[in-house]
């Protein structure tokens, strides 16, 4: 049954084993990290957090399913339609979002109880529209391909998500110009769109002085002199710096983290910590390198493809997951302040986790639709090739 499973996979069969290590990864890790999680909000009840992240990977593996279905040409056409939906969703989330942790990212699901995180819809609906706009032409060179077309919508999703998740719009931010540097966009308007970004983070910050409660521009500065002032990093870094350790090569064994009960956000954040505190570097290594992997198949298949819409879809979508891993590992090791992002398809959570597996999904289709374009034409079988009188030669 698995090898006729495996038979008909299409697409790049090592991004399928990389989705598949990373969902296992996360219901082993999330169990286990949310340890402390249950006694303090469900009466030691872990099976019902573990249930929940099964639950949510299944709904996640069906969306990545139908995504992978779909022809990447199908993308292409909703691209603008799903930009023009998200700009005003994030608008009403900044401003009548569900208010949590101080912050307004998410908005209530009516009759669900419920939230829905709306600049990680924003997220794939921008880099979406980019790789359309980016393939449209082979040398953007001119202000009106690059101003209007691709800086606009880059600085108008990242304007709005700003005020209350800095990580998120730094994220998008960077996958956006990397986009524009393989797109082969001119390199006075990549600069351009740097310049445009610092514009609006020193507009923001002025803001926040005025409108406290508006822009979070105090967590902003707490983070970064906390980073700069304190060398051990401070609370959170300190005990996950302690967890590593204590993992040393091979871990000290499933379940058994100890740095759990005292990390804040142990089954989001801090995940990392936990990997390595239970399954030592050696296993940090291996949920590293996937990501790394990950990267590299992309970006072979972008090589043996043209610069289309669906290579730089797939490269796009890819560069936001793997930068994001980057970033959390970082924060973990305390290599940079830190910043609340969370590690793909690993950590405990929902909308996170529904729209990176949603991100694999349409990589997928990508890499299908590539291989059955550069694949070789399937030899006759026959014991000759007719001519056109019908004689074998």
């Amino acid at each position: 049954m698995s090898s006729r499973i495996y038979a008909e996979l299409r697409g790049d069969r090592v991004i399928w084993m990389i989705f598949a290590l990373l969902a296992l990864f996360s219901i082993v890790i999330s169990y286990s990290a949310t340890g402390t999680l249950a006694f303090r909000n469900r009466n030691g009840d872990t099976t019902f957090f573990l249930l929940k992240q099964v639950g949510i990977l299944g709904l996640g593996f069906i969306l990545a399913y139908i995504c992978y279905l779909l022809h990447p040409k199908r993308y292409s056409k909703i691209a603008a339609t799903l930009l023009l939906i998200s700009i005003p969703l994030l608008a009403y989330t900044l401003i009548l979002g569900a208010n949590i942790n101080d912050a307004r990212r998410w908005v209530a699901v009516p009759f669900t109880g419920l939230t829905f995180q709306t600049s990680d819809f924003a997220e794939i609906a921008l880099i979406m529209y980019m790789a359309k706009a980016l393939s449209i032409s082979e040398y953007i060179k001119d202000f009106n391909s690059a101003f209007l077309p691709i800086i606009v919508p880059v600085i108008l999703v990242c304007g709005l998500i700003l005020p209350a998740d800095l990580s998120t719009a730094g994220l998008i931010f960077t996958t956006s110009m990397l986009m524009m540097f393989i797109g082969r966009v001119d390199l006075k308007y990549i600069i351009l769109l740097i310049m445009c970004g610092i514009v609006l983070f020193a507009a923001m910050f002025i803001l926040s002085q005025f409108f406290p409660d508006f822009v979070r521009s105090d967590t902003w500065t707490k983070r970064v002199s906390e980073f700069m002032m304190n060398d051990d990093g401070g609370y959170q870094i300190q005990h996950s710096k302690m967890a590593i350790a204590a993992g040393g090569l091979f871990g000290i064994g499933p379940g058994n983290s100890i740095a759990r009960n005292y990390l804040p956000s142990a089954q989001s954040d801090c995940v990392f910590a936990i990997i390595c505190e239970e399954y030592g570097l050696i296993g940090g290594f291996i949920v590293l390198s996937l990501y790394l992997l990950l990267l590299f198949r992309v970006a072979r298949l972008v090589t043996v493809s043209s610069k289309g819409f669906g290579a730089m879809l797939a490269l796009g979508l890819t560069l936001s997951i793997v930068i994001q891993a980057l970033a959390n590992i970082a924060v973990t090791v305390h290599l940079v302040p830190v910043t609340g992002l969370t590690l793909p398809m690993v950590s405990y959570g929902g909308t996170s986790l529904i729209f990176t597996c949603i991100s694999f999904g349409i990589i997928l289709s990508v890499s299908k639709n590539i291989q059955k374009i550069t694949e070789p034409e399937p030899a006759d079988e026959g014991f000759g090739k007719q001519d056109s009188g019908g004689k074998r030669r």
